[in-house]
Parts: C-alpha cells; sequence; structure tokens
C-alpha cells in the first residue's frame, strides 16, 4: 500500500536541528531536481516580485522571507513541519516509531519543493506551491511529473495506491502498474450528502492514521474499503468502493453532519 498526501498549507517551522541534508532524503536520486527547485524559490523569494509569483499575501511574509534562508533553516520530521488539518487528525507529530517506520515505507507526501517525502524525511518549512510557475522551470506539476514515475512506482509495488491529494498535487504522478484509489468525503446531514473540503481533509487524515495502524498493509482497494468500513460507527457512517473505468476508482466515506 502507498498513501498519497498532500503537504499543508501551514506549516511549523522547526527551532533547532540540521540543515536539510537533500542525500538523506528519501528517493537520494531526486537531489538535483530538488536543488534546481529550492535554489530558484530562494533566489525568487528574495526578489521584490516574490509575493507575486508565489501568489500570497502580506500576512505570509515572513514564510517568504524564511524561503530565502532554505538551505540553513533547521529541519524537523516532515511529520511535525506539516501542520494542518489533516496532520493535525492523523496525530502525525505523535506518531510512535513503529508507526512512524511504517509510514516511512508507506506514505509520501507530495510536494511541490521536494517531490515526494516520507513523513520520517527531515525538511525545514518553506513557502511554496504546486500551482506555483517558477522561472525557467516552469509549472512544478509538469515538473515533478518528469522526475516522480519511477520512485513512487517502486514504492508501490504494485499494491494499492491510497490517494488522497488535491487536484494540483495529483497532476504530479498517476499510478500506471498498481491499483489505485482516490478518497472521497462527504458530509450526510438531514438525508443529503454534499461535498465539504474542511471535513474532507479531517477524514482524510483520521484514515490514514487509521491504516498506519495495521501491521501488514492492506493490498488492494477492497482490503482498503474493509479498513476504512471498520470505522464506521466511530468517525463515520458509512462506506463505499466503486470501481471506474478510467482513472482512479474511488472510495467514498460519509461522515455525519
Amino acid at each position: 500500500m502507498l498513501v498519497l498526501l498532500p503537504p499543508s498549507e501551514g506549516k511549523t517551522p522547526a527551532t533547532e536541528g540540521e540543515p536539510v541534508d537533500l542525500s538523506a532524503l528519501s528517493h537520494p536520486a531526486l537531489a538535483d531536481a530538488r536543488r534546481r527547485v529550492g535554489d530558484t524559490l530562494s533566489r525568487v523569494s528574495g526578489q521584490r516580485n516574490a509575493m507575486r509569483v508565489l501568489d500570497v499575501g502580506p500576512s505570509l511574509a515572513d514564510d517568504v522571507a524564511r524561503n530565502t534562508r532554505l538551505w540553513t533553516e533547521p529541519t524537523a520530521r516532515a511529520a511535525s513541519v506539516y501542520s494542518g488539518v489533516l496532520y493535525d487528525a492523523a496525530g502525525m507529530a505523535q506518531w510512535d516509531n513503529a508507526t512512524m517506520h511504517r509510514a516511512h515505507h508507506r506514505v509520501r507526501i507530495i510536494s511541490a519543493l521536494w517531490g515526494a517525502v516520507s513523513p520520517a524525511d527531515l525538511i525545514p518549512a518553506y513557502r511554496l506551491s504546486m500551482a506555483t510557475t517558477l522561472p525557467r522551470i516552469g509549472g512544478l506539476s509538469a515538473y515533478w511529473k518528469k522526475h516522480l514515475d519511477p520512485h513512487l512506482t517502486e514504492v508501490a509495488d504494485g499494491s494499492v495506491v491510497v490517494d488522497c491529494r488535491s487536484s494540483s498535487y495529483a497532476a504530479a504522478w498517476a499510478p500506471r502498474d498498481a491499483p489505485w484509489l482516490a478518497v472521497r468525503v462527504l458530509r450526510e446531514l438531514d438525508g443529503r450528502r454534499t461535498v465539504v473540503s474542511h471535513m474532507a481533509k479531517h477524514t482524510r487524515g483520521l484514515l490514514t492514521a487509521h491504516l498506519m495502524g495495521y501491521e501488514t498493509a492492506p493490498q488492494s482497494p477492497q482490503d482498503v474499503a474493509d479498513a476504512a468500513a471498520s470505522l464506521v460507527g466511530a468517525s463515520l457512517v458509512d462506506v463505499a468502493l466503486e470501481a471506474r473505468n478510467q482513472g482512479p476508482d474511488h472510495l467514498t466515506v460519509v461522515v455525519a453532519g
């Protein structure tokens, strides 16, 4: 099983630790691609038009300034640097060593800067979206699409890929040689089911943590659906698996409103 997550927009900077070692991150063969994006990000973030290029508002000026110190900033596990709704719901920063070991092999966070990292990888905080277009690099989803396939295909190893990404991050890689399952979240209220983005992130975080609790990873879409179904009555009210002719199959999980 390979679980694909988006990064969080919000990140918690490390307060101590060594600078990032690109050769120590998962998939060290991506080091040159990561260095190119990081060098460009650092340079652009020091320019007068940085906020416009990165498409951020004045409240994120400190985050953009931190980008200029990317190679000297302290690092922490990605599990604690990424700190948005999904990661808080998963309790990822508090995972014990056994769970983190499983996640290191089963989870990849798709990143505009790093390409793909595991929750155990040591990274600094940064500000960069996959929707950004960087000078001389272009759109980042297209850039990473050229680099990620052999690495993520190897991690998936033919077993099920559980996709919890948003659309811009999903564009960076699509599985070819493994069953592929996209997680959809609906809210049920007064007999009606609707899509809600905040609750979707929270629910995907709960599901990720639940899947990491299995010593033997689910290997098929039905295995994942069965694992999710064990949450019905606790976090969920319904789970449905839908096979599709194109793209990923859909795992729809329904939460109470």
